[in-house]
């Protein structure tokens, strides 16, 4: 199986570097099949003024990116190059999100979890909080939120699927029931699950999802793609020999392709 990178940023989300055309050109050294786009969206649900741009792209950098991987794309006939686009889900602001992706000629979007009721739980500078809550109460709400997006109809393939895992706190219960229960769900939405080398980067140091999560998939008929989540050129494909061994493990024969 030959992999496809579907999940690379930008340096206008504010944590990325690097040109696009270096990520471009780091897929063609490695030989991928194809790869893809896909930057944060401007973080609709807040104010103007009250959006962080070290996290996501802002609204009038948007159109220029898009008009950006469309010259990528026809500069470099050899490697196919999505347009995708990574979307937070927030309950509640459905519509308005659903008005932002129906302006863009988006091949894909990829949808993720990165607050809870407000909490942005992957960024390192709000860690303490993991060590004064219920992980299990935790893991459960981040599940839900989970379900809920996959539910919305919003989002092709679901990010990162178990990123709450990032920093290494994990819950005492057993997770198997949510992970079927959330694989369920991702099957009869239709979704496609990404396996994400990028939690071999983060603290947990294993991907996304975790093999229970993945074999849950692959027992309710979720199809499957990858993404390196890369920020640096150096990052495209990143550990992409060890997402096929967990791939072929959980007994995938195949990924999706957009």
């Amino acid at each position: 199986m030959l992999l496809p990178d579907y999940h690379i940023h930008t340096c206008r989300c504010g944590h990325a570097t690097g040109e696009m055309k270096e990520y471009v050109e780091r897929a063609i050294e490695l030989g991928l099949p194809e790869i893809g786009f896909a930057d944060h969206l401007p973080m609709y649900w807040l104010a103007e003024k009250e959006r962080d741009p070290g996290i996501a792209m802002t609204s009038e950098q948007l159109p220029e990116y898009v008009a950006e991987v469309e010259k990528l794309r026809a500069a470099n006939p050899e490697i196919p190059i999505r347009l995708g686009i990574e979307a937070d889900y927030i309950p509640g602001r459905e519509a308005e999100l659903e008005k932002i992706l129906k302006a863009y000629p988006f091949d894909y979007v990829l949808g993720s979890i990165h607050f809870i009721d407000g909490w942005g739980f992957d960024n390192p500078a709000y860690i303490d909080r993991y060590r004064h809550c219920d992980l299990d109460a935790l893991y459960r709400r981040y599940f839900q939120l989970l379900q809920q997006a996959a539910q919305s109809r919003l989002f092709d393939i679901m990010a990162h699927p178990d990123l709450i895992k990032k920093f290494g706190y994990k819950p005492q219960g057993d997770v198997q029931g949510v992970y079927e229960e959330t694989a369920r769900v991702f099957a009869e939405t239709g979704v496609c699950v990404e396996i994400n080398t990028a939690g071999l980067r983060a603290p947990v140091e294993e991907m996304y999802p975790s093999f229970g999560f993945l074999q849950a998939c692959r027992n309710h008929g979720v199809s499957v793609t990858t993404g390196s989540d890369a920020h640096t050129p150096e990052q495209v494909g990143y550990q992409f020999d060890k997402a096929l061994e967990l791939i072929t493990k959980v007994g995938y024969t195949k990924v999706s392709l957009v």
